[in-house]
Order: C-alpha cells, then structure tokens, then sequence
C-alpha cells in the first residue's frame, strides 16, 4: 500500500484542544518519518510559521541513551547548586487536553470476511452506521471467504471503536484482522 508502520508519538493542537498519542500508524513511504531506522529517533515539526522541520539522530542503544541520562543528571545538579526548577511551562499548559475518543484520524481495516453477495454492502453499513466514512476497499477473494481493506477517512477513535465492536459482532466477519492507524498523506 505505499506505506510503513512507525510508532508515533503524536501531539497536536486542535480546535485549541492538545491532541496527544502514542500509537504504531501507517505513514507513506514517501513521508521524511519513514526512512527513520534501526537505533535512531526523529522528530517532525510542521508549523505555520516554519513549515515542515525533522531533526534526527541516535536515541536508542548504549552511548546515546546513556549521553540523555548523563546529560538529565547534570542538568538536575546544575539546577539543584542555582537553586532553580529548570526550564518553565510552555503556554500550552493551560490547553484542554482533547479525550482519545474525540481524537480524529484514519484507520486501515482488515476483516475476514464470507465471500458472497451483500457482504461488502453490510460492512459498508457498519461504517455508516457509526459515522465513520469509507476512503477506500479493497478485497481479495480466497475461496468461500475473502479479505476485505476499508481505509476510512478521518475519524474519531470512538466511532471507529463502535464501528469495530459492530463488524466483530456480524455472522458476515469472521475476523477483524488488524485496526492501524493512518497518518501523513492526503485524506
């Protein structure tokens, strides 16, 4: 499909709400995030103001996570010999924080499904039916069942939750494979 799963942490302001997760996503290959491998960490940046940022570089393993322990330990020696806190809150700290089921995204769906009429009209009415709107389906059939795909626009983690509960609970879906997250890319 074009893309790689990465574990994200995400943060974000919406609605003048702090939007922030941790979860594995699916981004495009094609997205600076997706060539991050093997011991190094990266953060993107996208603002307004100084549009997409990435900052890259080892966070994982022996030196480098023992260098950011070593650094936090003079860091607080420093602080407690000034008598001081260290570095203040930001303004965002009196932002509401947004609750994960209003938090929006897209998700991937994998179902198994029974392959025979009517079938991909019932899964597509379990998304309507929870307010969840279908971007794109694929299937592959495999003899008396198939795999079904449903990438979803975005959506709230509530609704796709409900929309999840509903497929597991139809005669249809034999198994609802995989729930990922999508990020990055056009919706």
């Amino acid at each position: 499909m074009g893309s790689v799963v990465k574990l994200l942490a995400i943060c974000e302001l919406r609605d003048g709400k702090v939007a922030a997760r941790v979860h594995p996503a699916m981004i495009p290959r094609s997205h600076p995030l997706a060539s991050v491998r093997g011991a190094y960490n990266a953060v993107f940046v996208e603002s307004e103001a100084a549009g997409q940022l990435m900052f890259y570089g080892p966070g994982a393993g022996g030196s480098p996570t023992a260098s950011a322990v070593l650094g936090d330990l003079v860091t607080i020696a420093r602080n407690r010999l000034s008598n001081t806190v260290g570095a203040g809150e930001s303004a965002y700290a009196d932002r509401a924080v947004l609750p994960m089921g209003e938090t929006r995204t897209r998700y991937h769906v994998a179902l198994d499904v029974d392959d025979r009429s009517g079938v991909l009209a019932a899964v597509a009415m379990a998304f309507a039916d929870n307010d969840v709107s279908i971007q794109t389906v694929r299937q592959e059939g495999r003899g008396a069942d198939a795999q079904l795909v449903v990438v979803s626009h975005g959506a709230t983690d509530a609704a796709l939750s409900a929309t999840v509960e509903h497929l597991r609970n139809m005669d249809i879906v034999r198994d609802v494979t995989s729930v990922m997250r999508v990020e990055g890319g056009p919706e």
